[in-house]
Order: structure tokens, then C-alpha cells, then sequence
């Protein structure tokens, strides 16, 4: 792939091909939520179409994002450090999917992925993207007690030694692993702004360009404890099939960078201009789960298990 021009394309997962027309919505509202259950305050014309569409599933027990509660949370003195390898040259390309933008990884080889932790399989990266807002306030998918990031990092990986490919992981069981990310504002990341440079070159739906080598484990904390769960794609399907592991501390980006996603649109070049913002699931109850942490401190409370 040489240069960086942007051109129409055709459908390139599953979760894409399922998704419905994308419009921005009201800023999040308050949301408050136990381990136990959910109690928006909201009703469901403000929610975004994409989850009041076909490709809902109502009944799920299993579905994401969640609120994580530190005092709720179980240490688990069995999960291990996360093993993280990625292959900066299997980097393929950015592109607008008219939801979020997203960056894909060659998946062939064992080349990038995850293992250890509280996985008991290689997972391969299949891709990254990234939620936010219209306002810093909120914009994260997951919240912990009760509080959003400005934004939220997904590395989507899938388990290469139970299942052929992606399409097959994303239905089956423990088909997927995603690591999770929060960013918050702050200072300027080095790393991030690879991307945030190219993002004029796919302002509409439906465009790409090429990134060139590029590791995303520099987009990751320095610290690397985290809570897991057993949770759902936040995209249709929302298929229970995701092992989720959000990363403790967040990552600092600037404000300018995080403004840069806001300069995306949801439409089509020739289409009524849609700023691409909210981009992000509601919350969706507990029911019966446990949230395990790799990390034990009596400060936030977190049990042992």
C-alpha cells in the first residue's frame, strides 16, 4: 500500500456489516450504577440507533460496558501480569467505519496478540479503536464508581488457538479478548499523535489510509494491573463472547488530541454533515457477575478473594 489517499470500502468485518446508520446523540446523562443493577435515568429514544436496531440482543446476561466498583471488585491472587507482543509492521490501515475509527492489524501470524493474565489461550490483534463524547465530561464506554473518562481505548483480539478466524471468534465462546483503556486529559501523547496526524485523511464514513509500523502497546499504562470480567462487543452483534480486561490507570492524552477525534464525521462524503461524538454504549447491568482485579489494596477497598 503506498501513500496515504483515501478510498471507498467495502464491508471488512462482521461487526461492520451489521452496523445501522450512525447519528450523534444527546451528552451522556448522569449514570449511576451498582454491581448489581443499572438505573438509567434516561429513556430509549436517546439512545444511539445503533443499539435500538435489529442487532440488539434484550435478555443478555452478559453484556457490556459495566460500571466497575472498587469495593465490589475481587482480588484474585491467580491472575497473572498480562503478556502483551505486538508487531509494529503488521499495522495495515486507519479507516472511518462511520462509527468510530479504527486501525487493523495483519492477523495471520501469531506475529501480535495477548496471552497470560486470565486467559488461557494466545489471542491475536485483530484491530484498535476508540470511544469518546461531544464533552470531556463523558465519552468512556466502561465507568469506574460512577465516573466516565473522556474517552476509551479497545485492543480486540481473538483466540487463534480455539477458532480459524475472527468472524468464527466473535461468535464463539471466549472467541475474544479486549483490553480496554481509559484516556484522560493531560499531557500530550507522543505516540497517539501518529494517528491523530492522519485523521484528516478519513473525515468521512467509508475512507482509509495507511499508518506505516506502528506498536500500540505504547498506547497502554505503565502500570499494568487491571479488573476482568466476562462481558459482550459493545457493536452489534454484541456477542458474549469478550473476556474484558480494562487497564487500571489511564493514559494521558491532550486536549487537542482528543478534540482532533471530534473533527470526524459519521456521514458519507456528499451526505448531510454528522460530527462523529457519543460514539459509546450505555451501561448495561451486572446481573450476576463477578469483577476479579489483578491488584490488591485496602485503600479502595477491593476484597480478596
Amino acid at each position: 500500500m503506498s501513500g496515504r489517499n483515501a478510498w471507498k470500502t467495502s464491508a471488512f468485518s462482521l461487526v461492520e456489516q451489521m452496523w445501522a446508520p450512525l447519528w450523534s446523540r444527546p451528552t451522556r446523562p448522569e449514570r449511576w450504577c451498582s454491581q448489581h443493577s443499572c438505573a438509567r435515568q434516561t429513556s430509549t429514544n436517546t439512545l444511539h440507533p445503533l443499539w435500538t436496531g435489529p442487532g440488539s440482543v434484550p435478555g443478555g446476561t452478559r453484556q457490556s460496558p459495566i460500571n466497575i466498583q472498587w469495593r465490589d471488585s475481587i482480588y484474585d491472587p491467580r491472575l497473572k501480569p498480562l503478556r502483551v507482543s505486538y508487531d509494529a509492521v503488521s499495522c495495515l490501515y486507519v479507516w472511518n467505519t462511520g462509527y468510530l475509527f479504527q486501525v487493523e492489524f495483519d492477523d495471520v501470524t501469531e506475529a501480535s496478540g495477548i496471552s497470560g493474565g486470565p486467559l488461557e489461550n494466545h489471542y491475536r490483534l485483530k484491530q484498535f479503536h476508540f470511544h469518546w463524547g461531544a464533552v470531556n465530561e463523558a465519552g468512556s464506554e466502561h465507568t469506574v464508581d460512577g465516573h466516565a473518562y473522556p474517552a476509551e481505548l479497545h485492543l480486540v483480539h481473538w483466540n487463534s488457538v480455539k477458532y480459524q478466524n475472527y468472524k468464527e471468534a466473535v461468535m464463539g465462546e471466549n472467541g475474544l479478548a479486549v483490553i480496554g483503556v481509559f484516556l484522560k486529559l493531560g499531557a500530550h501523547h507522543q505516540t497517539l499523535q501518529g494517528l491523530v496526524d492522519i485523521l484528516p485523511e478519513i473525515k468521512h464514513k467509508d475512507t482509509r489510509a495507511a499508518v506505516g509500523p506502528f506498536d500500540p502497546s505504547s498506547l497502554l499504562p505503565a502500570c499494568r494491573d487491571y479488573w476482568t470480567y466476562a462481558g459482550s462487543l459493545t457493536t452489534p452483534p454484541l456477542t458474549e463472547s469478550v473476556t474484558w480486561i480494562i487497564q487500571k490507570e489511564p493514559v494521558e492524552v491532550a486536549p487537542s488530541q482528543l478534540s482532533a477525534f471530534r473533527t470526524l464525521l459519521f456521514s458519507a462524503l456528499g451526505e448531510e454533515e454528522k460530527m462523529m461524538v457519543n460514539n459509546y454504549r450505555p451501561l448495561q447491568p451486572l446481573m450476576n457477575r463477578k469483577v476479579w482485579a489483578s491488584f490488591q489494596t485496602t485503600n479502595e477497598g477491593t476484597r480478596s478473594l
